[in-house]
């Protein structure tokens, strides 16, 4: 049976420090390519990359590409959760606003969202229907897709059966790489949590 697998590589640190920053496109920060680099090491297992096309995903997965003389696409779907009233803006000052609108937003994120974010069923949906055609279209072979820590945690909370709205609960650091195993095809699939929050 062939065995597809998914390598889920978060963004290194970006330009502007810790903050909501959803689908803003901030760039990698030069630490961030560095943890980015770091993370992927000397290793060559991949026959190709699809990633968001947001710049702090983007740029580093062009110049992996180069590098390794691989494809690479975009996919708009793998773009970060839209964070609406919150984008851009640092958890201290969302602190200072409301006290407790983090911890609301933590604990129940399909009743607690920010204003004008993103409903997580639809962002379930959208990244639900880019990892079914990642696992239809590249059956059989190792790729790795460069995206955002909401995007991992929603894969994660798919693979391992969790309800969407635990998914906050998932820690995935910066440049953190998380593989998955996929045995068969179709509605038989299995798929199965490697590690999670690696380097290789």
């Amino acid at each position: 049976m062939k065995i597809t697998t998914i390598d889920l590589l978060r963004h290194g640190e970006p330009v502007g420090g810790k903050k909501y920053r959803g689908q803003s496109n901030d760039p990698l920060t030069e630490a961030g390519w560095e943890q980015m680099w770091a993370a992927v090491g000397e290793h060559r297992p991949w026959q190709r990359i699809v990633t968001s096309p947001l710049s702090r995903c983007a740029d580093f997965s062009h110049a992996l590409a180069e590098k390794l003389g691989i494809p690479v696409s975009e996919d708009q779907r793998l773009m970060e959760i839209g964070f609406g009233e919150w984008e851009g803006k640092t958890p201290q000052e969302l602190m200072e606003h409301d006290p407790e609108s983090l911890l609301k937003f933590w604990r129940d994120p399909l009743h607690h969202h920010p204003i004008g974010a993103e409903p997580l069923s639809e962002f379930a949906a959208r990244v639900s229907a880019v990892w079914h055609i990642l696992v239809k279209e590249y059956k059989g072979e190792h790729v790795l897709v460069v995206a955002h820590a909401g995007v991992i945690r929603m894969v994660m909370s798919y693979v391992l059966g969790m309800p969407i709205d635990h998914i906050f609960r998932i820690q995935v650091e910066n440049a953190g790489l998380t593989r998955i195993h996929i045995e068969g095809e179709g509605k038989t699939a299995l798929p199965s949590l490697v590690f999670h929050g690696a380097k290789l």
